[in-house]
């Protein structure tokens, strides 16, 4: 997602002359004060990199930090930090500095409404990268399947290939879909309002993916599988190009979340689909999304180790998630809090 200086500076410009604090709350999607994802990435890239935290001692180091962010996000400086959770309630993230690809998060679970503020430093201490990730997504970076609770679903296909399990969107999200044409820009924008596909669209588009294959690059590859499934989406649905920035959900521009199976559970990591919470994007109007009106489209398919294909397509909102899938009882509990990001995670 391209994001201009302009638009930023409108944000840092109506945060400033709020007067608020970091500790004062900021409604999930304010048009003028909420910064997306995006934007703050955007935001804190421009402001940290090439900086050099090289002689300061660690907690010298983090509050030299925090006192930048807050410059480059237009608030006052606090004269000493609160040891609140997270550290910028106001826009509800956390900053770790990262010299190495482990990510440790101390005496605390991961928030899955969260977002989590990852500063790459070099091996001279200079900042060369900014990550900002929301907690459920954090979450999947895990390799080792003990990193923390998280929903789990069953999918169970039955003889018709495609499924429309709720053949409506949700009474929010109604309000903003369109049957006219629509200009696609990029699968990574933000939603507008009036520039929504209806779920029985998304439902008629992605039904032609049904029988089509791709090669199978492993089961150890599981981020590479699930690329080449999002070109195919992205490709039916009419956008001219493929863009995945690894956050929730996976055509943000759409409200589409893309699930791959090829067994039955389905992982739906740290938020039920039928969660209440405010979902990370601008509002649509004066609508706030959450996460029960996001449109998930599961793709079940099976594999000979050389070829991937696709055989059904079930389509549901959020909130009528569990009507077709099964929750499992409960969580599934893990606790390990140590994670090993990917090598390339700041890379992308």
């Amino acid at each position: 997602m391209a994001v201009t200086r302009a638009v930023l500076e409108r944000y840092v410009e109506s945060i400033r002359a709020s007067g608020l604090s970091i500790y004062d709350s900021i409604e999930v999607g304010d048009p003028q004060l909420w910064l997306p994802t995006p934007e703050l990435e955007a935001l804190l890239n421009g402001s940290l990199n090439g900086i050099s935290l090289t002689g300061l001692p660690l907690r010298t180091r983090s509050k030299a930090v925090k006192e930048r962010i807050c410059r480059a996000l237009g608030y006052p400086v606090p004269t000493s930090f609160r040891k609140t959770r997270p550290r910028f309630p106001g826009q509800q993230f956390d900053t770790y500095i990262q010299k190495a690809n482990n990510l440790q998060i101390w005496n605390q679970q991961i928030s899955p409404t969260r977002r989590y503020v990852l500063i790459r430093v070099s091996g001279t201490d200079v900042v060369t990268k900014v990550k900002v990730v929301a907690g459920d997504s954090l979450a999947l970076l895990d390799t080792t399947g003990t990193l923390t609770k998280k929903y789990q679903a069953r999918c169970i296909p039955r003889s018709d290939p495609t499924e429309l399990v709720t053949p409506c969107d949700t009474d929010r999200l109604q309000a903003h879909v369109s049957d006219q044409d629509i200009r696609l820009p990029s699968p990574i924008d933000h939603p507008g309002s009036g520039r929504l596909f209806s779920i029985a669209e998304i439902s008629r588009r992605l039904s032609t993916l049904v029988g089509q294959s791709f090669p199978d690059v492993g089961h150890d590859q599981e981020r590479n599988r699930g690329a080449a499934l999002h070109r195919l989406v992205c490709a039916a649905l009419g956008y001219r190009t493929y863009q995945d920035d690894g956050q929730f959900p996976d055509v943000r521009n759409q409200l589409l979340e893309v699930k791959l199976q090829t067994s039955p559970t389905i992982d739906l990591g740290l938020v039920r689909p039928d969660d209440e919470h405010p979902l990370d994007v601008p509002m649509l109007g004066q609508d706030q999304v959450r996460h029960r009106d996001v449109r998930y489209a599961i793709f079940y398919a099976n594999t000979d180790g050389r070829v991937v294909r696709l055989t059904n397509l079930f389509v549901s909102t959020g909130a009528g998630f569990f009507t077709r899938f099964p929750q499992f009882g409960g969580m599934v509990l893990n606790a390990k809090l140590q994670i090993p990001l990917p090598v390339d995670f700041f890379d992308r």
